[in-house]
Order: C-alpha cells, then sequence, then structure tokens
C-alpha cells in the first residue's frame, strides 16, 4: 500500500522532541496526528483529564509553529471504529502509536489489530513511555523484579535507551484531515464544577516547553535535594510528575540531560543522582504493572485480599472531604484537591492514615487520588498505594504505620504547609486554604476554620491496626 500520510494514534507522550513514533509518521509522509476521545480518555478521573486538556491545546500550538498553521486532530470514538475507515479511505498500510502499556490500552490495540489486520493493514508500535524495554531487565529467574534495589541496580548497570532525535524543524502536514474537535475548545472535564476554578488559578504551566525548562532549573538546584525532598514546607522537588504523566518530557531525555548536567555541575551531582533513583522507582512501577495489569484493582499478595479493610463508611468520607481533624493529612488532601498535587511524603503518610488508622480499602484511596490527582498515573498510583497498605511486592512486608504528628514535626517543623492549607490551624492562612474553601461541593458542610480530632486517635488507630494486622497473620501467615 502506498503511504501517502503519516497517521499517528496520540494517546500519549505530547512532544516532540525523543518521540519515535512520530519520526515514523513523519517518514511516511505529511503528518497526520489523531487523539481519540475514548472510553480510556472518559474513564480518567476529572482532575487528570482537564489537565489532559491543557497537554493536548500545549501540543497543538507546537505543533502548528512547525508546520506552519496544521495542529492535531481531535475525534470521539473508538479506535476500531474510527481508524479502519479513516486509514481505507486515505490509502494508508500502517498506523503508528507511542506505547502506553496500561491493560486498557492492550485491550483497545488488540480490537484495532483485529480490525485492521483483515484489510492487510497495521498497528506498529513504538518505544517512549520508559527508560528500558522490559524484557531488556529481568531477574535471574527470567521474571520481572519485584524489589526495587536489585531492579535499580539492573536498570543502571544495562543504561537507559538513548533518545530519538527531535522532530525537524519545520514538519509537513497533512492537507485534508478529518473535521474534528479544535483542541482550544475542548472540555474534557464538565464534571469540574467548582473545582476547576482553583485547578486553573494554582495549575502549572503545560507542555514540552514548559517541562524542559522545569527540568533544567530543577536541576540547577539539586545540590539541595536529598537533604529537602522529603519537606513540603520547602520547594525543594522538581514538579516534573504532570509532564511525564503526559509524556510532555519523555524518562531517555530527561536521564541524558540530567547526567550531562550532573557532569558539566559536580556540586549538583548527588543530588542529581538521587532525583534519577526517584525516576526509576517510576520505571519499577510500570514494570510491574506490565507484569501484573490488575495492580489497580487487586493485591499484589493475593493472600492480602482477605484481611479485613472497610469498604466505605464515615471514615472514608471524612478522608475524601480533608476533614480528618490531622492536620498534615488534611493539608495534604487539601493541596491535592487545589492544585491536583501533593507532595509525595505527604501522599505516604495520608495513604496510611486511610489504610491504617481507618483500616480502610486501599483502592478506596486510590479512587480518590485517581479522580484528584493532575500527575495521575496508573503504575505509580497503584504500586504506591500497595506499598503504602503493605500487600504490594517489596523487600520487607510488614504493616507501615505512619505517625503524622511525628512527620509534621520532622518535615514541617515550622507548620508553614500546614498553615498554608488549613484556616485556623496557626496564625494567617495562605490563600490557597481559601481557595479550598471555595472550590469543595456545596453539599460538604465543613467549617470555615480547621479543628484539630481527639489527640487519641492517634494511638487508638495505630493499636486497632496492629490488631487487624495480628489476627489477619494468625489466619494467613506471610510468606
Amino acid at each position: 500500500m502506498a503511504h501517502p500520510a503519516g497517521l499517528l494514534w496520540l494517546s500519549r507522550d505530547l512532544r516532540l522532541g525523543d518521540n519515535p513514533a512520530l519520526l515514523a509518521a513523519i517518514a511516511d509522509g505529511p503528518l497526520l496526528p489523531v487523539f481519540l476521545v475514548d472510553r480510556m480518555t472518559r474513564a480518567q478521573g476529572a482532575a487528570s483529564r482537564w489537565r489532559l486538556a491543557r497537554g493536548l491545546a500545549a501540543f497543538d500550538r507546537a505543533l502548528k509553529e512547525r508546520t506552519g498553521g496544521r495542529g492535531l486532530c481531535i475525534l470521539e470514538g473508538e479506535a476500531e471504529e474510527i481508524f479502519p475507515p479513516l486509514m481505507r479511505r486515505l490509502d494508508l498500510g500502517r498506523l503508528h502509536q507511542s506505547d502506553w502499556p496500561t491493560a486498557a490500552m492492550r485491550s483497545a490495540q488488540g480490537r484495532l489489530r483485529a480490525a485492521l489486520a483483515a484489510e492487510g493493514r497495521s498497528l506498529i508500535l513504538h518505544p517512549g513511555h520508559l527508560l528500558v524495554h522490559p524484557r531488556a531487565v529481568q531477574s535471574g529467574t527470567g521474571g520481572t523484579y519485584k524489589v526495587f534495589t536489585p531492579f535499580a541496580r539492573a536498570v543502571e548497570r544495562t543504561g537507559p535507551e538513548s533518545p530519538a532525535p527531535d522532530a525537524p524543524l519545520r514538519i509537513v502536514a497533512f492537507a485534508d484531515p478529518p473535521a474534528g474537535i479544535a483542541p482550544a475548545a475542548l472540555d474534557l472535564a464538565p464534571d469540574m464544577r467548582r473545582g476547576r476554578a482553583a485547578l486553573e488559578r494554582f495549575a502549572l504551566p503545560a507542555g514540552e516547553t514548559a517541562a524542559l525548562a522545569r527540568l533544567d532549573a530543577f536541576l540547577d538546584s539539586a545540590a539541595s535535594y536529598s537533604e529537602n525532598r522529603d519537606r513540603p514546607d520547602i520547594a525543594a522537588t522538581s514538579n516534573l510528575s504532570e509532564h511525564l504523566a503526559l509524556g510532555e518530557i519523555g524518562p531517555r531525555a530527561l536521564w541524558a540531560r540530567a547526567r550531562m548536567h550532573a557532569r558539566l555541575a559536580p556540586a549538583q551531582a548527588a543530588g542529581i543522582g538521587k532525583f534519577l533513583s526517584e525516576v526509576i522507582w517510576r520505571e519499577f512501577a510500570w514494570h510491574l504493572l506490565i507484569a501484573f495489569p490488575q495492580m489497580a484493582e487487586a493485591c499484589w499478595r493475593p493472600e492480602w485480599e482477605a484481611f479485613p479493610w472497610r469498604k466505605d463508611g464515615p471514615g472514608l468520607e471524612g478522608w475524601k472531604r480533608a476533614s480528618t481533624g490531622v492536620a498534615l493529612v488534611d493539608a495534604g488532601l487539601r493541596e491535592m484537591w487545589v492544585t491536583g498535587r501533593m507532595h509525595n511524603r505527604v501522599r505516604m503518610v495520608v495513604a496510611s492514615w486511610l489504610t491504617k488508622h481507618l483500616l480502610t480499602d486501599w483502592r478506596a484511596g486510590l479512587a480518590h487520588f485517581a479522580d484528584c490527582l493532575t500527575d495521575w498515573d496508573p503504575a505509580a498510583n497503584a504500586m504506591n498505594w500497595q506499598w503504602v497498605a503493605g500487600c504490594g511486592p517489596d523487600a520487607a512486608p510488614y504493616f507501615r504505620i505512619f505517625n503524622p504528628e511525628r512527620q509534621a514535626e520532622q518535615f514541617d517543623p515550622e507548620g508553614r504547609y500546614r498553615r498554608r492549607w488549613l484556616a485556623g490551624f496557626a496564625g494567617n492562612p495562605g490563600p490557597e486554604a481559601q481557595a479550598w474553601h471555595d472550590s469543595i461541593p456545596l453539599s460538604w458542610t465543613v467549617p470555615a476554620c480547621w479543628r484539630p480530632g481527639p489527640a487519641a486517635a492517634l494511638s487508638t488507630g495505630r493499636a486497632a491496626a496492629l490488631a487487624s494486622l495480628a489476627a489477619f497473620r494468625s489466619q494467613t501467615p506471610e510468606d
């Protein structure tokens, strides 16, 4: 078959640099990039859909600069419904896609492949979402590593794949794309309601240019990263999670850029090394998800399905409403509601309170995070919730119980983070605290000033968690 156009199914990897699928499509002919508003898109949480629309608009603007005004084609429907007739009409034999290895995407790819195969057409997947191919990093038994440290050593030993070249400065665009939705008019999250204004106010800039600028700014100040990365009251982290989640920057290009910066600026090298170990944690999560696609629905350790977690109740509802009475927990949940992000140290404390002190099923927390996070990542979200809950892959599976008061004393010693998010905590709150009140549903009955809960909840919750663990282990011994 002839290739009068280069057809690209753009599902993630919203960037022009280090994008092999984009380069392959350009090599086939005038570029026709298509994004589908499909079941997978609609199934995402509201905040991540809102952020996705911003990313698509940024990619569209960047693409138009290289094509002379022709941007992204956005269509509604499923891949197996949209692409076969489009490829038939244009006489195209190949469709290129940057792989995004989730179970839902694998299912969609399978349906599409079946529809294309009958006509002698093909879907070609390209790397770009991971540092290394899963087959390149396997344990001694030939399977996926289940413990982080040996996995990280294997990644370091193998070395990440080299990033692909950037797209050409001038791209020839397909002249007659199908009529679709204008990216600037795309609203993927009409259900955001009152929360939209807060996200728009506190959102970080979207797109590849913003991602590269943020990475460079972080690398220039990375010397203090190891020391301050756990401090939510200090701006010490990279804030690249949204960009990585949408592929506005690729992990391979990030790795190469960071390594070069470490060589050129030795004073930053130790902090950059620690930062790259966190990038490997992201990689670890994805390799685990590929090996265990049901990681967001089922315990990695199947015996933990018998643990007596609560499924719902007033404790879960109070946690969702950031009204537990525990300052660090409520501050973190309010930060997530307003900004779509939450500091990683605080995420662990917030998750521990739900699964340990409130003995609530980790899947309920995972679903709330998935709805509220603009940096939602299906692999990292699932792995981290299972890690905190104690049912996931780990070298030493034991019941971790974070003490939020002790964590606050250690990582927010002056209370700046809590004061920023909690009106009534201590002194004058930041504008963020009011923004949370202004953005929550009107049906939530929450006092204007935050109030601490009973101090005994810390000890009674911990005791209940340990008692539940002891009873569970007496019936189901750990391996």
